[in-house]
Parts: C-alpha cells; structure tokens; sequence
C-alpha cells in the first residue's frame, strides 16, 4: 500500500483540447507552437524538480543542450495552494499558469529557450484532483489570486465535477476505492465526466498551444485508464508524448500495465532493484537487468534511480547515498532498458521542504541546490547513452561480485567497480582500435587491435568509453582568461558572468583568477563546447567590498574544440 503523506504525479502529455481556448482559465489565445530541434536518439530526460522556469531556460542553454538530453520535465505550471512546501505544486487551483516557479511569460520564454538548445519541454501534470484545505468551509487564495473553498473552483470546476466518494483512500485493492475516493484528502476530479474531461484536456492542449513537447501525468493509477485514454483521444495532437505515473504494488488492485495503451509507463519497481542490488546485493546479478526481471517492456518503460517522492520515502536511491547512487546513474545511462530520467533537485532533511529561494538558482551547488543533471558522472553518460542508441549489450564481464563491464555493440564500452578495492584488469571490448577519452576522469585510454585495454578503475567510481569522444582535449571545452588589472594589498580579480561556472552573475559565487602573472590575472574555466556567455570582471577585498569594472558585458563563444582565449584589460 501506498503511504505517502501529500501528492505527486507523472505523465508526459502534449496538450489538444476540444474547448475553444476562450474557455480556458489561462485566457490562452492561439499560437503556433514552437518546434524543438529532432531529438533523434535523445531520449534522457533532466527533471529540474522544483526550479523556476527562468532558470530552467538557462540550464538548457548552458547544460542541458550541450550535454545531449532529449527532454527537461518541469515542475507543474497552473496555479496551485499557497505554502513554502514543495508538495504545493501538486495541489492545484485553477489552470492558469501562475505557481511560484513562474507566470504564463516566463514559461514561455523557458520553452523557446529550451526549443533553440535542442531541448524538448515535459510538463508534469496534475489532472486528478484538485487543493483540499483540511476544513472544506475554509475560503482560501491561490498562488494566481484565484479565491477557492474545497470542491468549489471557480471558473474551472464545482462540486459536481468530483467523484461522490469524499473519503480519503484506505483500500488499495479495491479499485474503486483507488480511483474513486480522495488521495491525502485532496478534492477527486470525475475524470468520467464530460465536463472533467474536457475541461483537463483544455487545460493540456493550452500547454501544448505555448509548446510544450510532453506530459507526465501525475496519480496516473488514481484515474481509470479509459478515462486517460479518453482525454489523451481529446488533444490536438493525440499522439503526444505521455507518460503515467502508476506506483507499482504487490497485490494491489490496479496494475500500471493496463495504462501502456495510451502511453509510457513509469517502471518504479527499475528503482527498487537498483537500491536493493546496490546496497545488499552483487552488480553481478545485472546481467539480464529489465524485462528478464519482469518489469514492463522496454520500449513504453520510463525508468530513473530516484525521484521527488522516493529520494524522500526511502523505497530508492537518493543523494545521500553517496558512490553507490552516482553508479546507479551511470549504469541506467549505459543499460539499454527503458527511456531514463535524471532527477535534479536540492538538499533536504524535512521532507516537506520547499526549495531554496523559493525555486531560484542562483548557481548549482550553492544554497543546497544539487544539480545531478550537472555532475560530471551523470552528464557525460547522456552522450554515451545516445551513441550507444541501438546497440546492444556485449562482452558482458563481472567478478561475481560488485565489478562489472560490458560494452554496446562497437560504439561504447563502460566499467562500473562498487567494490572497496581498486580493479585493474584488461578489458575486452568491441571498439575499434585507437584512442577514447574515459569521460568518466578525462584520461586517455587506448584500445588494440583486438579490442582490448588495460585500464584501473578507483573504488567507486566507473569509465566509459564511447566512439563520440575519441579525444580528451575535446571534451576539455572553456574559455582561457587573462586580464591585466592593478590591485591594492587585499584586493582580488574575479570573473562574473552569465554561467554557473562564472557565479551566474553573483560576486559571491565568481571564480577568483590567479595573480602568479601579476598584473595579468588569469584562469581556466571548463564550460560546454558551444555555450555563448556574457562576463565582467570584479576587485573584491576581504572585507567584501566589490568594484565592477566599467562598460558593457562582454561576452564570448566556446568553439566547438577546445577553448577560447580571451585576453583583456580592466575598463576603469
């Protein structure tokens, strides 16, 4: 039985709606939506969980694009309860595009963004229910304005849009019980109705005008999937990516295969086995990791080592973990099963915790924001991932135990060592001969004739090889800064700018450059191949005072190879 304390859902849908958008709470009005570029084989998928919409447009153009993800899921948009808790988000309101992530423009503005870098937009939809205050004679305002009392909102729906069972669910193998009564309380749309189900896909298809790619449909098991179905049938484009949340339960009533007919499936018995095998079992036992372990089929599976609920309920991996986590991640990128989401969020110890700065990144891994999308491990599998697309797996290796390889066809090879002791060994592969960058470490490594190579691999760490990265000085992409700046005793020259790695413009978070050339300060900052960014420099002392320097930004391109120099001289 499920036993969690507040609701979330998933499901990627692309909106189509029956209703004229003069029906739409949103007051959405026609629009030709945007087209990302093909994604071909990218199907990785960054949830930015919680982020708001502004910044989710940067991390597309700085991260996301460059690294190769297909997909960014975004928290949901419409109008939700009011509360520093991020289970806000699942508790709408009304359909207007107007939670604390951002408004209708901003949402927008984060979709064109994304659509320029390459990056398809998922939107996580929350279509099973709506808020429900504890005490239903309550009059509360949303995060838009919008004035609402449980089973009563206005302009989108009224009590007799709600299933008649207004109790909470307390029987998870009754299906009606499931599907008809109320999750942790909250209002439960009848999703067989006319109206409910032309007001949803109204809702959706209103996304879909902005352009969004997709939808996760959230408490997926909660709704019938006839009538999922039904809605989907309503959207203008019927074929949309969709993908369900459908919480696997032994014994329970509804099982999540019965939604593969009208989408992906979310495989959350994926998640369980890895932290099981991680933590009390051998990596050995991955070999036939997937269907052969009777999870769903491949090709309608979504998969991931955790996400927002189970990094807090514990039934999964989660950053806490340490080395084990990180490999987890490496290898679901590697392993040809289902289509991979890479959860990305903050640091908690309430597990109600909303997110730092009410969702504003300032800069990852400041103001307890983890970026898993981000991290090195993660980040360079996503193109591994899409090289490997249609290779399957061979030269299988393990110890029996917690080491193991194996490769994908001729295009990639990866080793993953959860043991306590270093493994050096020499490694049959299928690659070509010639040289590869791990992109693991950044090292060369390099593979005869015959396919072999000889290669150690730290405790707790993994190496991937694949024929998209045969050179390591390609993968070590950036920009070189030399500035010629005069400085009082206490005074240093950093670098400000419109990257992470520059501080996203904050004085607090820019990199200090290196005074050894005196008075040209330098430094090398590593940022994706292709990223166009904007800089100034700064003198900041030790009693925190800082000078920006004069003028306009500046602003530079990363070669597609290498680095760009940039040689400059403070503007008084």
């Amino acid at each position: 039985m499920r036993t969690i304390r507040h609701p979330r859902r998933t499901a990627r849908v692309v909106a189509a709606a029956t209703l004229a958008a003069a029906t739409l709470t949103a007051g959405a009005t026609a629009a030709t939506p945007a087209v990302a570029v093909p994604p071909g084989g990218k199907d990785v998928t960054a949830v930015l969980f919680e982020w708001r919409f502004a910044d989710v447009a940067r991390a597309c153009t700085e991260t996301l694009g460059p690294a190769g993800y297909g997909y960014v899921q975004v928290s949901p948009p419409q109008e939700h309860v009011q509360g520093p808790q991020w289970w806000t988000s699942y508790q709408p309101v009304s359909y207007k595009i107007a939670g604390r992530l951002g408004d209708r423009t901003a949402f927008k503005n984060m979709i064109d963004a994304c659509h320029a870098a390459g990056v398809k937009v998922v939107a996580d939809s929350v279509i099973n229910h709506m808020a429900g205050p504890a005490d239903p004679n309550a009059t509360l305002t949303g995060t838009g304005g919008s004035v609402y009392r449980k089973y009563d909102y206005p302009g989108t729906y009224s009590g007799a849009d709600m299933d008649d069972c207004r109790a909470e669910i307390s029987n998870y193998q009754d299906k009606g019980n499931v599907q008809n009564c109320e999750l942790v309380k909250l209002a439960d749309l009848d999703t067989g109705e006319e109206h409910v189900r032309a007001r949803i896909a109204a809702y959706l298809n209103d996304l879909r005008s902005l352009g969004v790619d997709g939808f996760r449909i959230d408490a997926a098991k909660h709704m019938p999937a006839a009538d999922l179905a039904n809605i989907k049938s309503r959207l203008t484009d019927p074929n949309v990516y969709w993908k369900h949340e459908a919480i696997f339960g032994a014994g329970e009533a509804v099982d999540p295969a019965e939604y593969l007919g009208s989408g992906d499936v979310q495989e959350f018995r994926y998640a369980r086995d890895l932290k099981r095998v991680f933590q009390n079992e051998n990596l050995a036992y991955l070999k036939n990791f997937g269907e052969g372990w009777g999870h769903m089929p491949s090709g309608k599976s979504g998969v991931f080592v955790d996400n927002h609920d189970t990094e807090r309920g514990g039934d999964t991996l989660n950053y806490k973990n340490g080395s084990a986590y990180t490999l987890a991640s490496v290898f679901m990128l590697a392993w040809p099963y289902g289509s991979p989401d890479v959860h990305s969020g903050y640091e908690w110890s309430d597990k109600d915790a909303g997110p730092p700065n009410g969702g504003q990144v300032n800069a990852c891994y400041a103001d307890g924001w983890k970026c898993q999308h981000a991290w090195r491990e993660i980040s360079s599998m996503v193109a591994f991932r899409n090289t490997a697309r249609g290779q399957g797996v061979v030269n299988w290796w393990d110890n029996g135990a917690d080491a193991i390889a194996f490769g994908r066809g001729t295009k990639a090879y990866v080793a993953i060592n959860h043991e306590g002791a270093a493994l050096t060994r020499t490694f049959q592969s299928s690659l070509p001969a010639g040289d590869y960058c791990d992109v693991q470490s950044g090292r060369t490594v390099t593979v005869n004739g015959s396919g072999q190579f000889t290669a150690t691999v730290a405790p707790g760490t993994a190496l991937a090889l694949h024929a998209g990265a045969r050179s390591c000085s390609a993968a070590a992409a950036g920009a070189s800064f030399a500035v010629t700046a005069t400085t009082v005793p206490g005074q240093n020259v950093h670098i400000a700018g419109s990257h992470s790695a520059l501080g996203s413009w904050s004085p607090g978070a820019a990199p200090k450059l290196d005074p050894a050339a005196y008075p040209v300060w330098k430094l090398d900052v590593a940022l994706p191949a292709g990223t166009t960014f904007e800089y100034k420099y700064v003198r900041k002392d030790g009693s925190g005072n800082v000078t920006w320097e004069s003028g306009a930004n500046r602003s530079a391109t990363v070669p597609a190879n290498g680095k760009v120099t940039l040689t400059d001289t403070w503007r008084n």
